[in-house]
């Protein structure tokens, strides 16, 4: 699959004021003919390494930091180093980009007050900005406010509920709201753990009684069983097919009854690219509408690291649902993610150097 949108990045460095060694005579008529603001910076210059702080879990460093990733970034001249929680932040480093997927109030808060006292470092992400994503009641609102919808296809949401206490009332809450069965039922905090990806099919009224708050109840929406991954690192998009839960006919739903249990919905054992399946299934979304999409998301999350989830609607070939957005997820079972990710590393201190030197110019 080829990546949408992606930059290669010379190694080449910018020499600012390449007339140095001319004479001054000619250096001062060059100086005199050359417009006001007329700098132009083509590269950043790799006189040194740059450095990546990290601060991420211990399963995150095990799926992502991979010998390949490690190995390609030292050729490029990225160097990874792990923080230290034990000690100030404002004392390690220095860094370039610090790259980050922790929890707790206190984490939030460090970054924070590091942000404001290194504007130069980039952190990846903003810590409120994440935020947003543990609750699913607010991770798809973004989504939801674009109606998105052009000539390539439309995207929306499922509709759901969110239920925070008492399973006695999900019955008439339901009916209130006006969610046709059946229904997903996920956790309402999306926190990366185990627990937080398990999903429950509640297939009648009576089994909504076995839910467990809190929680989001979606209006399941048959799929073909395919779902698509959509991994985005900045500007540049990759997306792969993983098997979902299957469709439920009218025969089925009318027969079925009570809550099933699914531990986890599309990792990549699930990988489903290599599957002979019905080709109005298996046909990617439209580029242009995936672009579109994750540009509108960067911009109202304020995010530059997550995937989506989505969904195309069985029978259709144009009507698209989002159904879980997640933070850093797991880059390692992405093709070739080491080249995307470095070339993206790359990118963020190329947009630093320039607006370094513009700045300068003033």
């Amino acid at each position: 699959m080829k990546l949408i949108d992606d930059k290669e990045i010379d190694d080449g460095e910018v020499t600012m004021n390449e007339g140095r060694e001319m004479e001054t005579a000619e250096h001062e008529r060059e100086e005199i003919s050359s417009p006001p603001c007329s700098l132009v910076i083509e590269e950043f210059p790799l006189k040194r390494s740059i450095v990546v702080g990290y601060a991420l879990t211990s399963k995150k460093i095990k799926s992502f930091l991979q010998p390949k990733l490690e190995g390609l970034a030292r050729n490029k001249g990225i160097l990874f180093v792990a923080i230290d929680q034990k000690r100030p932040l404002s004392e390690q480093g220095p860094f370039d980009i610090v790259l980050h997927k922790q929890i707790g109030k206190e984490w939030r808060l460090i970054l924070e007050e590091y942000r404001l006292g290194h504007p130069d470092v980039t952190v990846l992400d903003p810590p409120d900005a994440i935020l947003h994503l543990r609750n699913r009641q607010s991770m798809l609102q973004c989504v939801a406010d674009m109606n998105l919808s052009d000539s390539y296809g439309r995207v929306g949401v499922p509709k759901q509920l969110v239920i925070k206490r008492d399973a006695s009332s999900i019955p008439e809450a339901v009916n209130k709201a006006g969610l046709r069965l059946p229904l997903v039922a996920k956790p309402l905090v999306a926190d990366g753990s185990a627990k937080s990806h398990e999903l429950s099919l509640a297939y009648d009224q009576h089994s909504l009684l076995k839910l467990e708050p809190p929680l989001v109840l979606q209006e399941f929406v048959n799929h073909g069983g395919v779902l698509f991954k959509v991994y985005i690192v900045g500007e540049a998009i990759r997306v792969v097919r993983r098997f979902s839960l299957p469709d439920v006919s009218r025969r089925e739903l009318s027969k079925a009854a009570g809550v099933f249990h699914f531990p986890r919905v599309s990792c990549a054992a699930a990988s489903a690219d290599d599957a002979d399946l019905d080709p109005n299934i298996a046909e990617l979304p439209p580029r242009p509408l995936l672009e579109r999409l994750a540009k509108e998301l960067r911009r109202g999350l304020g995010l530059r690291l997550f995937n989506l989830d989505i969904i195309r609607e069985h029978g259709t070939r144009d009507q698209f649902y989002v159904i879980d957005i997640n933070y850093f997820p797991g880059y390692g079972k992405m093709p070739e993610y080491e080249h995307v990710f470095t070339d993206f590393l790359l990118s963020v201190v190329q947009s630093q150097f320039k607006k370094r030197a513009l700045a300068d110019q003033y």
